[in-house]
């Protein structure tokens, strides 16, 4: 048993995002090629209202819609709101207003920024217009903000694409990337710190709880199956068992391994919960439950306070834990 220790707990920002990849379809293909050649198109329901941006199915009949209409790029704001602090990737970087704006010819409303200069200058029933962007891909970004109708004209922009009819590739897009982020402050709790700083110096610390006996690896604050702190550290071997795993055979962006490999829970010896790892040092055809692992680390120099200072866990060569040794941990 290890004596719990007092420090302050760690604490470090995360960013945790992805490039958002999806297809268009013929709807939201037309929208967005639209854009493109800096118009704005919607669809027509069965009740004679225009949605902008487009639907792919009729809000009253759920049938699929098919008529397309030009709608006008002014407008008027609807409702707002003031954003006084703007967060890295949205439109402006200055403070900007959320506002839905319904556009002439339209009947529901676009959500989009408005570039006012301050709240005092957002009102509902604002008329407002399209700032383009200089350089449209096919994208909503395509519309940089609104700014009110009346504000001084805007630089002469580039030509857009021609239609695609005319231009020399013909291809239309077909597909669109969002970037997606979560930014936030994430504070370890004390038996999570404890946890990373141990992974520092190249232990393994769980805890057990006073009444069931479980080791938890990572710890956590009390036994989900008691309720109960668990106060007493354990600090276990680098050795244990593959209980079960995957496979991946599919490449995706931002892959760092090359397919195919395994990705499996291990149970430590010692610990009564798996946790999720790389399997790698023999064929991914040859992972198996029940083999016996061990933490192939980095070179001690290259520590911090991460479960990344073990690159992957690797087969010891001994044979397989028979199966009732861990039906009850998958």
């Amino acid at each position: 048993m290890i004596a719990a220790g007092s420090e302050t707990p760690l604490s470090a920002p995360l960013d945790v995002g992805f490039d958002y990849t999806r297809s268009v379809g013929p709807v939201l293909g037309r929208f967005v090629n639209a854009l493109r050649e800096r118009r704005i198109v919607g669809i027509r329901g069965s009740d004679g209202r225009v949605h902008v941006p487009p639907v792919e199915y009729d809000p009253v009949t759920a049938r699929a819609l098919t008529e397309f209409v030009d709608v006008a790029d002014e407008g008027t704001v609807v409702s707002w709101s003031w954003a006084a602090e703007p967060l890295a990737g949205q439109p402006l970087e200055r403070p900007f207003a959320w506002a839905l704006i319904r556009l002439d010819g339209a009947d529901t409303a676009l959500l989009h920024a408005l570039d006012a200069g301050s709240a005092a200058n957002v009102h509902t029933g604002m008329r407002v217009r399209a700032r383009w962007s200089d350089e449209p891909v096919g994208h909503i970004r395509d519309i940089a903000w609104f700014v009110a109708a009346d504000a001084p004209p805007d630089p002469a922009p580039t030509p857009p694409p021609p239609p695609v009819a005319e231009r020399e590739d013909g291809e239309p897009v077909g597909t669109i990337i969002t970037p997606i982020h979560l930014r936030y402050q994430h504070s370890a709790s004390p038996e999570e710190s404890r946890y990373l700083r141990g992974l520092a110096e190249g232990r393994l610390i769980g805890q057990r709880c006073p009444a069931c006996r479980k080791v938890y690896i990572p710890p956590r604050g009390a036994c989900p199956t008691d309720g109960v702190p668990t106060a007493e550290e354990i600090e276990l071997p680098d050795t244990g068992i593959v209980t079960t795993f995957c496979i991946v055979n599919v490449p995706f962006l931002g892959q760092r391994i090359k397919p195919p490999y395994v990705a499996a829970y291990i149970l430590l010896d010692g610990a009564d919960i798996a946790f999720l790892h790389l399997v790698l040092g023999c064929a991914a055809e040859e992972v198996r439950m029940g083999m016996r692992v061990r933490a192939a680390w980095r070179p001690c120099e290259e520590w911090s306070t991460t479960l990344e200072n073990i690159t992957h866990f690797a087969p010891t060569g001994e044979p397989d834990a028979p199966y009732e040794n861990f039906a009850h941990h998958l």
